[in-house]
């Protein structure tokens, strides 16, 4: 009785970032979004874990990219050319390159969906440049100051490690506990108003008027 009340509680919080939309169809609904909510466990664990050894070899074990290109491309050859010879032998298919690795139709959409969003990003930070809502522009600005700052203290394999990471771990651990992540954050937000609004009229209060304000 006690669970239900308080996941009823939950549920009537606030969404995150003020959203009416379900998290699958805020991040765009389509195949992005199932890999990031691992609703394709496979895909989204082989990037998971691709974007770890590549970090692993290049960050941590300090290899250089061509020296990993060639020593994949060595090894790739190495296997093709044992398989190629023994299949005589053991009567195995021919290994084979497939025509086309990407289908033209992808690569094309791929690039018009990076374009159409890389448009949006222009258009926007147009406009907050042109200082239609002065708000925005400030929490820009600060925004990118703190990104500047953050990416000071990492490399940039290392920066671009931790944003796949996140991408691929927090979404889908807000989806799982979205309620109790709602309610904190909802919680969170009004004690900071609470406490900026006794500040802001505490700093108020001590400020000297003048006896004209006084006789107003």
């Amino acid at each position: 009785m006690a669970t239900a009340a308080m996941n009823g509680h939950y549920s009537r919080a606030p969404k995150l970032f003020g959203r009416e939309r379900t998290l699958h169809a805020a991040l765009g609904g389509r195949r992005a979004a199932d890999i990031i909510l691992w609703r394709d466990r496979k895909v989204s664990a082989s990037i998971l874990a691709a974007a770890t050894a590549a970090w692993g070899l290049f960050e941590v074990a300090e290899y250089h990219l061509l020296t990993v290109v060639c020593y994949v491309a060595m090894i790739g050859m190495l296997v093709f050319f044992i398989w190629t010879n023994a299949s005589t032998f053991f009567n195995l298919p021919v290994p084979r390159i497939p025509d086309t690795l990407v289908s033209e139709r992808a690569s094309r959409q791929a690039v018009q969906d990076v374009h159409r969003r890389l448009t949006r990003l222009v258009e926007k930070l147009h406009d907050v440049a042109c200082g239609k809502d002065i708000k925005m522009f400030i929490l820009t600005v600060l925004s990118l100051y703190m990104a500047s700052v953050i990416a000071d203290c990492f490399s940039s394999l290392t920066l671009l490690y931790l944003v796949v990471l996140g991408t691929m771990t927090l979404p889908a651990l807000y989806e799982r506990y979205e309620s109790e992540v709602d309610h904190l954050v909802a919680r969170g937000v009004h004690d900071l108003r609470t406490h900026f609004a006794d500040m802001d009229s505490g700093v108020l209060r001590k400020i000297p008027r003048g006896t004209g304000a006084a006789a107003k």
